[in-house]
């Protein structure tokens, strides 16, 4: 009988993994928050992930939990595991993905590059930290946010006041330095629970209002240092972690040469969407080798540039599929990529890949391409 890879969350990501897992030969099941997700040619069944009878439910009719996103709580998490389901990423490796405070903490105990940072919980406490950064910070609310929500640069205390308002007895904020960062980028490892390791290229990202817009791969101008300690980093994190799966670490590159962790995702992430055609092992059929515990592939790319644009928002009138006639005829060597998702100002839609051997031809193309849907 097939393995059966079973993924809480009807998202995008998860829709991005039916086509490896029937190529792989795994049957996959997902659990979705609603009818008519992302993810519902796979949906086996509808329910709220914080429901701990559903997800139980769920767990009951597949060998391998995974995830679509991290939103999972901590008590049902770790009920499944006391249960006996096997969970990839366990609790242990996910809290560092849930809680940005817990994150930084870690990353501080393994000595891993990252931002000044500090737990505050007073107005008195954020304004200390300000005045001992140059008058300035980022303030995250550690659990929750994605694309640009949960984050404000301030410049005073008083602009994180409603927050620190809102804080519960036990809470507390995450304001980290604003760092001088000349470019975003990614690095990708994957991880199985034997413990084989693979690292993808270190990406450049380009960010807007928040959200991930393009991504390079390889970061241009990457030097054979910084693609170093950039998979370094990842493959510190991942082993000192103990993440099982895709992991993705979010980096600053500095306007001083330092390399610094941002965030962290232990799933498939926008970062790599450019492996589904520009990598020998893509993301999504990466993700789901390493969490059924088989043969990692070759994270190797295909060809010298990939190029991958995101299509953010969709067309003000008609729909998605009335633009791919145009798109295909017009740029035959463009990749894309929908997920089934109405349009609406700011949300992610679908994606454009594009491989070339030319740097410049490759962003034309998948810019061009993903305007047809706009």
């Amino acid at each position: 009988m097939a393995l059966r890879v079973g993924v809480i969350g009807g998202g995008q990501l998860a829709r991005m993994m039916i086509a490896p897992a029937v190529e792989l030969g795994l049957e996959l099941q997902v659990l979705a928050e609603a009818d008519g997700m992302s993810a519902q040619l796979a949906a086996s069944a509808v329910g709220d992930y914080r429901d701990l009878e559903a997800v139980r439910a769920f767990a009951a009719e597949v060998d391998v939990i995974t995830f679509d996103h991290e939103h999972v709580p901590q008590e049902i998490l770790r009920a499944l595991v006391a249960d006996g389901v096997v969970v990839h990423p366990g609790p242990d490796a996910l809290q560092f993905a849930q809680d940005k405070l817990v994150m930084r903490a870690k990353l501080q105990e393994l000595d891993v590059p990252q931002p000044d940072w500090a737990a505050v919980r007073t107005a008195d406490e954020l304004q200390v930290f300000l005045d001992a950064h140059h008058g300035a910070g980022v303030v995250k609310t550690p659990r929750g946010g994605y694309d640009g929500k949960g984050v404000r640069v301030v410049r005073s205390a008083a602009e994180a006041q409603d927050w620190l308002d809102g804080l519960a007895a036990a809470d507390a904020l995450l304001v980290e330095e604003l760092v001088p960062f000349v470019r975003e980028l990614a690095q990708q490892v994957a991880r199985r629970p034997s413990g084989q390791i693979v690292a993808y290229p270190v990406v450049e990202t380009v960010q807007r209002d928040g959200v991930c817009a393009e991504v390079i791969a390889p970061a241009p101008a990457a030097s054979e240092r910084l693609s170093q300690v950039a998979e370094g980093i990842g493959r510190r994190i991942a082993e000192g972690l103990g993440v099982t799966g895709m992991l993705a670490v979010e980096l600053f590159e500095t306007d001083d040469d330092r390399i610094l962790v941002n965030e962290l995702a232990m799933r498939p992430h926008n970062s790599g969407h450019w492996s589904q055609d520009g990598a020998v092992t893509g993301q999504f059929e990466q993700h789901l080798r390493a969490v059924a515990d088989l043969p990692l592939g070759s994270p190797a790319p295909r060809a010298p540039w990939s190029v991958m644009v995101n299509i953010l928002g969709g067309p003000q009138s008609g729909t998605l599929g009335e633009r791919f006639d145009g798109a295909m005829a017009e740029y035959p060597a463009a990749k894309i990529h929908t997920y089934g998702k109405e349009p609406r100002p700011g949300r992610k839609v679908g994606h454009v890949n594009v491989a070339s051997d030319d740097l410049d031809d490759a962003v034309y193309i998948a810019r061009a391409a993903a305007a047809h849907f706009l």
